[in-house]
């Protein structure tokens, strides 16, 4: 079982971690308007493979039966290895950029405000807000709990979703090859 999570997490965490992370290396840091759809997009590609271990899982190893639990844990541990990869990639992609995110998101979030026709007072509010939270920000034992829980919680629900249905053996029943 350990096989399996260490495998199907390491490549969910770069399915997840790669695309997203060159999007944000390469391009103009002010142009990411839709990165929150196109990051959830990779995270539930890659987290589609947690799906197909514990598929995999229950048919070369179990003879194609699976308990809930079980199936919810090999999930978890596969969303557990692919949030250790999408943490190193996001401290690696910090790095790579010189922390331009802690620039260029509290800008992003402050022209958006004043976008939406917020008061003076509001915007003002906000600034104060997103300042204090860059500050902590830039503790990296406080960042990365944060950037965990931006990943675990999609792995979390995509785990529920295959182990309830993979349990039942007549969903996507495993094949028997005929000699």
């Amino acid at each position: 079982m350990s096989r399996t999570i260490i495998a199907f997490g390491l490549i969910a965490g770069l399915i997840i971690v790669v695309p997203m992370f060159t999007l944000l290396v390469i391009s103009d840091p002010g142009s990411l308007g839709h990165s929150e759809i196109v990051g959830f997009s990779f995270m539930f590609l890659g987290f589609s493979l947690i799906f197909v271990g514990v598929k995999r899982f229950r048919d070369r190893a179990l003879g194609g039966v699976i308990r809930f639990i079980p199936a919810l844990l090999l999930g978890l541990g596969i969303s557990a290895v692919a949030t250790l990869v999408y943490i190193v990639g996001w401290e690696i992609t910090l790095v790579l950029t010189d922390y331009a995110f802690l620039e260029t998101y509290p800008a992003q979030a402050l022209e958006a405000a004043r976008a939406k026709g917020k008061s003076a007072a509001e915007v003002a509010k906000l600034a104060a807000d997103m300042q204090s939270m860059m500050t902590w920000y830039r503790n990296p034992l406080l960042r990365m709990p944060m950037t965990a829980v931006e990943i675990f919680p999609v792995g979390l629900l995509v785990s529920l979703v295959a182990a309830g249905l993979l349990r039942n053996s007549r969903f996507l029943p495993m094949k028997v090859v005929q000699a």
